[in-house]
């Protein structure tokens, strides 16, 4: 008896009979090749899969604050190419186009970068209303196929509130929102958003950031259709910090947590205005005419110029005023005045407006290197552009920072006989002196014996000013130690790449308030062994993090006082170096 091919069973198992044998090994033949087909498709498939998970990148969006899965979120790629929502639980997942290669070439798709080992990685963010989008040490999230990430949102913070006055609601209010930054190492406050009181006294911020805040009312006028006709004695709602203060020095600082809702209510009071006037003696001058009444570090009061009457007008409550007005240009002008209402219309003496004040840099340089090096910027002053490698602007930046206010001046750079440096265009007030160097470090700045590295900067009205400055370049340098952070094979390895594991680690040297060392930052990436840039001579604390701060106040004596235990403080004379082990503070510390 003939044999049949393997499988042929199957069919005589149920009851499908043959007619001869001829047929039923050519009915099996193609049995048998259906069966290697199916397999093969089968294998086929198996392999789109296993290709399908190598390009594939999977993970899960959590609540940073509660570590639970945050669904409806928009997981999105940094160019926008790739998004996709999370599910109920959290989680998401993108399917790559598979890398395409010419001869050895990478992909040449924008959105996908290459990695060193021929994978593929997006840098991937989430979003999604009530949590934030932006803000301090949020980083994107490197994902390379085949990987299972997880993404944190941080819960937004809110402020809201209520205006009232005598127990009624104020609509038409605009509230104005400050924040706490840091910018140079200096705690700052900064002007940020409004809001608009509704017809119930109601407002709202939201999408706030972990931090401090404060809160003030907007100057306002009273709607009341009784005080519109003309002659009429007008009212308004004079600015008031919150809760109850008449400036901002007085105002409350409100401090707000991640998803923490804070309820912060204004109470205002409804004062009758007087109008104001005050000339301007030489107010022929060109260009516009900023006007500012000084004593509120905040919104305040307004007034305005006009140009038809050359004046400044406006209205007031009964009080004392100092007002300020100034004009742009590269030839600045300032004047000021003091003003007193007393409960009916008031003007104030003729203003003169001077011209602004410049400070002029002094340097002197110390240096036992005279090779001269040092970079070569490019500088845009008066409509010229030119690259200058002489003297002191080829290594030297030089800035103001107001010490008082939010005023920040300009730094501009002149030719001069010995190539000095002139800061133009400043108007009276109080200053931090700012300088840079690439080469060297700035051993002293004074004028007139005031240390204006640790001592701010006076200026009044239309003087000249000169700093005299003293550069060095024999400093020391520190030799730090992170046992914490792994190694490299060699130093010329400590460098950033795309897909790279290798930590950066940022180094702070912060001057103590009583040395004369100067703040220096540096970022290490996987070095167990690094040493220091050439550091002005002084003591320092020195501060390794997991990750950049970004509003560390290092010139701020008392914000750095929590850092004190953290770090490592070191004594750096001149030319000589000094060792030091560092400890790695990670965010939670």
């Amino acid at each position: 008896m003939p044999l049949r091919p393997a499988g042929c069973e199957a069919f005589l198992s149920r009851g499908i009979r043959f007619a001869g044998d001829a047929r039923a090994s050519r009915v099996c033949r193609l049995f048998q090749s259906l069966v290697a087909l199916s397999l093969a498709a089968g294998s086929a498939f198996g392999q789109i899969e296993a290709d399908t998970q190598k390009n594939t990148i999977r993970g899960t969006v959590v609540n940073a604050l509660t570590q639970m899965p945050i669904s409806r979120a928009l997981v999105h790629s940094l160019d926008d190419r790739y998004a996709a929502l999370t599910d109920g639980d959290g989680r998401f997942e993108f399917t790559l186009p598979k890398p395409e290669t010419d001869r050895g070439h990478s992909n040449r798709r924008m959105d996908v970068e290459i990695t060193q080992g021929g994978g593929t990685r997006l840098d991937l963010a989430a979003q999604k209303p009530g949590f934030l989008e932006d803000y301090p040490n949020r980083r994107e999230v490197p994902a390379a196929p085949g990987s299972d990430i997880t993404i944190f949102l941080l819960p937004e913070g809110l402020i809201t509130g209520r205006v009232t006055a005598s127990g009624e609601p104020v609509p038409d209010l605009h509230i104005q929102l400050f924040v706490k930054q840091v910018e140079d190492g200096l705690p700052r406050w900064r002007s940020t958003t409004t809001a608009r009181v509704n017809s119930s006294g109601e407002f709202r911020f939201a999408e706030l950031s972990p931090g401090e805040y404060k809160l003030a009312t907007n100057e306002g006028m009273d709607n009341d259709p009784a005080g519109i006709d003309p002659g009429a004695q007008p009212y308004a709602f004079p600015p008031v910090y919150f809760p109850t203060a008449a400036d901002f020095s007085g105002a409350a600082t409100i401090a707000v947590a991640a998803g923490q809702t804070v309820e912060a209510d204004l109470s205002v009071t409804r004062q009758p205005y007087y109008y104001v006037k005050i000339p301007i003696a030489n107010s022929d001058i060109a260009g516009g005419i900023n006007v500012s009444v000084e004593g509120q570090h905040g919104p305040g009061y307004s007034l305005g110029y006009n140009s038809a009457t050359q004046k400044i007008e406006g209205l007031l409550p009964a009080g004392n005023y100092v007002v300020e007005a100034s004009t742009n240009g590269m030839n600045s002008m300032t004047g000021t005045v003091n003003l007193r209402v007393r409960n009916a219309p008031a003007e104030g003496p003729a203003m003169i407006l001077v011209r602004n004040s410049s400070i002029s840099l002094d340097v002197k340089e110390e240096f036992s290197d005279t090779t001269g090096k040092g970079s070569k910027p490019i500088w845009n002053a008066r409509q010229r552009t030119w690259t200058d490698s002489r003297g002191p602007r080829s290594y030297l930046e030089a800035g103001i920072e107001a010490a008082d206010d939010d005023f920040t001046g300009s730094r501009r750079g002149a030719a001069g006989p010995n190539d000095s440096m002139v800061i133009e265009n400043v108007a009276p007030g109080r200053y931090w002196l700012r300088l840079s160097s690439s080469r060297g470090y700035v051993a002293s700045a004074t004028l007139g014996g005031v240390d204006l590295l640790h001592e701010p900067l006076v200026v009044g009205s239309g003087s000249n000013m000169t700093v005299e400055v003293e550069m060095r370049d024999d400093g020391g340098k520190i030799d730090c130690t992170v046992p914490a952070m792994k190694a490299l094979e060699s130093s010329s390895d400590a460098t950033a790449r795309p897909g790279s594991s290798i930590p950066e680690m940022p180094v702070y040297f912060v001057p103590l308030p009583t040395g004369s060392g100067q703040f220096q930052m540096m970022r290490i990436v996987g070095l167990k062994k690094f040493e220091s840039p050439l550091m002005a001579p002084g003591d320092y604390l020195v501060l390794a993090f997991a990750n950049e701060q970004p509003v560390l106040a290092y010139r701020d004596a008392e914000a750095m006082r929590a850092y004190e235990s953290k770090g490592a403080v070191v004594h750096v004379a001149a030319g000589q170096k000094v060792s030091v082990e560092l400890h790695v503070i990670a965010d939670t510390e």
